[in-house]
């Protein structure tokens, strides 16, 4: 095969887990390669154009998966450096410590992880100055041990959010600051418009790109190259080493071997390219890859007061965990509240497509918008196969009692507090909420893929740092936990493989 070169770590993929990992492992000098199948997002007026986001879906891929039913849906994954966290919230949370071992839940029982949060609290640490965390503790409840305190203050809220927390507090809960990567500032000097779901064009979001790659490329051993799609992984004839990938550059077709590969093409992606790579799939004694696909359960929760204004400009400061632990009456566990980015008019007419924006944008004034999450459960029949090349997502939704009991245990509180008007709209498919799990992390090579340094137990030159990894899904935002354990990967590779 033409055009062969050899490199010490090749890392496939540039979102948070392929990034985070290559910033932590540049120090070490050996040779990284980053490959990202997309280009770097460039600024342009779509990138705060609601109807161009929303409406004409201007940043979503042109590609399709089938769901389990073999129908076609385009998927919400973004394939640009730095991944989906181009477009992702900020929110950069800890997994609270009880996530690390099993949960309870109305339709069954998680499996732990095979550390506890101990073992990660030094790299969330570390994760959180990489990233520029803004937060504060002594808020939530269920915030776990910190070793140090958040890098900054938290994000301020806006005069009407503080009126809003005020309303959530009267009503017994207890509103926290989101941890948010964030510099307001420098966001809203490009725009006033929210940065949930908005791409970060350079424009003050702590995202993968800016925090992660850009980090790693201050040091002259570290390579990025776009436009390089991963079509498999290569096996040393042994069978036990992976020799490197073969590659589609640019349209030319190359070989790239590697002392180490670092997998990290996201949930779906990762799992597929193993299973399509050989026979039976690499990393795949235990026939694991591609099972317990997990997406958060999700909804929209819309809470409107006809006599008040939210006139806020991006409202995403908000997060409340009273019903994390349990529903609030010594029950099990519901899940995460938090505040959406500013849901305006030409966000709304995504899905009211009839109704005119002037008529939206007069509830949209007196609405505050609110994102409902709980965790889905691992489950070997949710899972990614590859049918002809063809990516097949079969999800199999659980633990959907627990999520509708968190919705209505905070509709209850929200009418309370004043908003006799209260909808709710679940996230279908085709919005990735947190997609993981497919190549988890355990201590059995018979049941999982991976060691818990995210080692394959069958290839050890083979590791998977993004959120494939899971065990678990937890039932807070993902992105701090994959970024914790991709910097731990990274010094366990420096200090004991290089």
């Amino acid at each position: 095969m033409p055009n062969q070169e050899t490199v010490d770590v090749l890392v496939i993929g540039s979102g948070m887990g392929g990034a985070t990992f290559s910033a932590g492992l540049a120090p070490s000098g050996a040779k990284i390669l980053i490959l990202e199948r997309g280009e770097r997002l460039l600024d342009s007026e779509a990138a705060r154009d609601a109807r161009a986001i929303f409406q004409r879906g201007v940043f979503r891929p042109r590609e399709s998966w089938l769901d389990g039913a073999g129908q076609a849906f385009n998927p919400g994954n973004y394939y640009y450096v730095g991944g989906n966290t181009k477009l992702y919230g900020a929110v950069l949370i800890r997994n609270r410590a009880q996530d690390f071992e099993p949960i309870s839940y109305r339709e069954g029982t998680t499996t732990g992880w095979p550390f506890n949060y101990d073992e990660l609290e030094p790299w969330y640490t570390r994760a959180e100055r990489l990233f520029r965390v803004r937060g504060a503790q002594d808020f939530d409840r269920t915030e776990p041990r910190h070793s140090a305190p958040y890098p900054f203050g938290p994000v301020p809220d806006e005069p009407a959010i503080a009126k809003v927390r005020e309303r959530m507090t009267r009503v017994g809960l207890n509103p926290f600051p989101l941890p948010l990567g964030l510099d307001l500032d420098k966001w809203l000097k490009r725009a006033k418009t929210p940065w949930d779901a908005f791409p970060d064009t350079g424009c003050g979001k702590m995202d993968a790109e800016s925090c992660g790659v850009n980090e790693a490329l201050r040091h002259p051993n570290v390579e990025l190259r776009t436009n390089a799609r991963v079509e498999r992984l290569l096996v040393e004839p042994d069978g036990k080493r992976i020799a490197g990938a073969e590659v589609v550059a640019n349209g030319e077709r190359q070989k790239i071997a590697a002392r180490f590969v670092v997998l990290a093409a996201g949930a779906v992606n990762s799992a597929a390219l193993l299973l399509r790579s050989r026979e039976g799939g690499l990393a795949n004694r235990s026939d694991a890859v591609g099972r317990h696909f997990m997406n958060h359960n999700c909804s929209a929760v819309l809470s409107i007061d006809p006599v008040t204004v939210n006139d806020s400009i991006y409202q995403k400061t908000l997060g409340i965990n009273d019903f994390y632990l349990d529903d609030g009456k010594g029950g099990p566990p519901l899940g995460n509240i938090q505040l959406l980015g500013r849901v305006t008019a030409p966000i709304l007419k995504t899905s009211l497509r009839l109704a005119p924006e002037w008529t939206l944008g007069l509830m949209s004034r007196r609405t505050v918008d609110w994102y409902a999450m709980s965790e889905d459960l691992p489950n070997p029949e949710s899972r990614v196969t590859v049918e002809g090349g063809q990516i097949r997502l079969d999800w199999k939704r659980s633990n959907w009692a627990a999520h509708a009991g968190l919705v209505k245990a905070f509709r209850e509180r929200l009418r309370a507090a004043g908003y006799p008007i209260v909808l709710s709209q679940p996230f279908d498919r085709r919005t990735p909420s947190h997609q993981c799990g497919t190549v988890r992390v355990g201590l059995d090579p018979s049941t999982s893929p991976l060691d818990p340094f995210c080692r394959a137990f069958d290839h050890p030159n083979l590791f998977v740092v993004d959120a494939s990894f899971l065990p678990t899904s937890a039932a807070v935002n993902p992105s701090l936990t994959i970024a914790a354990q991709a910097l731990r990967v990274a010094d366990h590779v420096a200090k004991h493989d290089l």
